[in-house]
Order: C-alpha cells, then structure tokens, then sequence
C-alpha cells in the first residue's frame, strides 16, 4: 500500500497523532502511557510557553487510511540565538518496524526545516533538551522513570539506517538509598565543610514557595550552571512556572533543595521529583472516570524518585557544593523508609565531573539515549534523506 506523510491539521489529526504510540507499544510492557490530557496542553501553542520563541509542526505517515508513524519538526529561536547557528530539531518520534516509513517521516521534518534555513537536524527531543530526549539505546529491561522516553530495540536501526549520525549520549545513574556506607568519604567531607569553609547552607523549599517566590533566582543559576552544556537552551522564568504547576503533583518539599551562601544569594539547587511514572502506567492515560482517584492514592506509594535539575553556579563548583546536595538526597531518604532509590536526570556521557560524582556514591549506568544529527546541505529525494 502506498505510503504519504501529511501535515496535522484537524483535532481528529492531532489525537491520532498522541494516540498512536498505544498501538506502536501494544507488546512493549513496560511502556507508560502518557496522560492524554496533559499531551494535549504540551501540543497547544496557546497552553505551552515554549512556542513562545519557537515553531514546529507535526506529521504523520500513512498506509492508506491507517497511521504508521509520526514526527515532529521545530525551531527553537532561543536555542538558535544562544548558540549563534541554524539548527532545527526533530521529536515525537514514533513508528512502525518500517524503515520506508521512518525515512519518509525523517524526510519531511527535513524538508519542512531546510525551508526555515535550518542547516542541521537533530533529535529526537520533545521539543528541546529541557523536554524528554534522546532515543533508547541501553536499558530496555528497565521501566522509564518520569519524563523519560522508552522505545523499541527497532528504533535505533531505523533511524541509524535512515542516515543519521550519533551527536551525543546521555547517561542514567541509578542510585540506591540503602548504599550510603558505600559512598566515598569525600563527599561527606565535601559537605561537612560547607558551612565552615564557604558559608554555604542547605535548605528545603517549600512547593508553593518555588513557584511563587524562588523562581526567577532558581532558574537565573540553572541557566549560568547548564549554560556550556551541549544542546542547551536558556530557560525562560514563564517555562519554569509553567513546568512546576503541571508538575505539582509530584513535587514534594522534601526533595526540593537550595545552597545559598552567606549573603542568602542562591548557589546551587536540586529539583527531584517523585516517579509519577508507577502511578500513571496502570491508568492507560485516562483520568477519568476514577483516575485522579487512583493518582492521589497511588502518589502516596511511590517509592522512586528522579532528579530532574541539579546545578551549582561555575565559580563555585570547586566548593563542594554538589557533593552537599547528594549527601542531603540520602539522609532525605533516610528520614523516607518507603523510599528504595532513584534516578538522575540525563548526564551527558561528555560531562566528567557529573559522571564521576556518580561513581562516588557508588551509582550506575542504567540507561543510553542518543541524540542523533545529519546535516541538510542538499535537497531530499524520492522520499529519503
């Protein structure tokens, strides 16, 4: 049957477009269904501050009159302007064991960005590195922990058979609470000496607290701490807030930290949220009839948490601060007998330090996702890239 890749442009498109992946991952147990709601409001350029300072468009491949696939394409005017180039990203990438219809897909976010003078493609990313990112590449045994992607062991093929090149990797650490004995001195001497040698204090934030009064201070150090990172995009305050309020449920004062020195100036900051992602995978996306019901009872029974945001501003990386941070996560969880481990967020398999920290607490990698790129420096043809 032929194949055609056509543009969004209804509400019966758009909700083809977020349900697909249901069939794509009917035999992937440990897939989590996103809730159906909430990717509606993050598709809505009138509900996402992101579109804001960027555009994209999505797309879907058809075999006659059934959906095989989906992409996105977008430019993020913010990123563009930090990084002074013309890059256009792809995401929302989802298809079946069909490489005719993967190139088909990566063809049309190439060409729909080459006409906005992009001249590279990278992804997947939903919609930028702040989002959910990278493909899959290790750790498919292993359930996807709140705002992590999980994919099919054909993907990786499929994208790498249509041409694209590896950009970067990003690491999973996992970390085991009940390993503190195995952590390397340092790093409680590290954070013993804090206060002492550098005025540097730890305290927790209240929810309400962040999203109110904290965070133009919260998002001013994760910008200067992320800002050599590859693929970074400044964040914007209005993001942020947005990102917490839908985030709320699963935010917990506990887990929510900030260093300041002596001045009361904000430092560094650790933003860890609890794994919704146990609570959602039984829902099947749906919160009604008696899904928030079943949320807030669920909520109360998680026993994971991922770090989502951990950053110290440059000039005082050197301090120890970080180290003072992790040491504050495990005493945290000591005080939380239900709670088991966690996850960081995404580590750039090129970030030393980072990495290194994690291997002091004695964690892991549990999980590869790659970012791929190809550049667009010639039309594409018949359907390929």
């Amino acid at each position: 049957m032929s194949l055609e890749v056509r543009p969004v442009r209804s509400r019966a498109d758009l909700m083809r477009f977020i349900r697909l992946p249901w069939r794509i991952y009917s035999n992937e147990p440990l897939w989590v269904p996103p809730l159906v709601f909430e990717r509606k409001r993050f598709l809505n350029p009138r509900k996402n501050p992101w579109f804001e300072h960027a555009e994209a468009e999505l797309f879907i491949a058809w075999r006659g009159r059934r959906p095989v696939g989906r992409i996105s394409a977008q430019v993020d005017h913010d990123f563009n302007d930090y990084h002074g180039n013309n890059w256009g990203m792809f995401g929302f990438f989802e298809c079946e064991d069909d490489p005719e219809a993967a190139r088909a897909l990566l063809a049309a976010a190439e060409d729909w960005l080459r006409g906005r003078g992009r001249d590279r493609m990278v992804g997947p990313m939903d919609f930028s590195m702040n989002d959910e990112a990278g493909l899959l590449i290790e750790g498919y045994d292993m359930a996807p922990m709140v705002k992590q992607p999980y994919h099919p062991r054909y993907y990786k093929p499929l994208l790498e058979g249509a041409g694209l090149a590896k950009a970067i990797d990003l690491y999973m650490w996992t970390l085991n609470v009940t390993d503190k004995e195995n952590m390397l001195p340092v790093m409680f001497d590290l954070a013993e000496k804090l206060e002492p040698e550098h005025g540097i204090t730890i305290r927790h934030v209240k929810v309400g607290d962040l999203i109110k009064r904290e965070m133009e201070r919260f998002v001013e150090v994760y910008n200067e701490a992320w800002k050599d990172n590859w693929g970074f995009v400044p964040l914007r305050v209005d993001e942020m807030v947005h990102a917490a309020k839908e985030s709320r449920p699963v935010l917990h004062s506990d887990w929510l930290m900030v260093a300041e020195d002596r001045s009361g100036e904000i430092v560094a900051f650790a933003l860890t949220a609890l794994d919704v992602n146990q609570v959602l995978a039984p829902m099947n996306g749906r919160l009604l009839p008696l899904g928030w019901l079943r949320f807030l009872w669920g909520v109360r029974r998680i026993d994971w948490v991922r770090v989502g945001f951990l950053g110290v501003r440059p000039e005082l990386q050197h301090t120890g601060v970080a180290a003072g941070l992790y040491v504050e996560h495990f005493e945290t969880a000591e005080r939380h007998k239900y709670l088991k481990g966690g996850e960081t967020g995404w580590i750039l398999e090129t970030n030393t330090a980072m990495n290194r920290g994690m291997e002091a607490m004695n964690g892991r990698i549990v999980k590869k996702y790659r970012v791929y790129e190809r550049e667009l420096a010639t039309p594409s043809r018949n359907g390929s890239i």
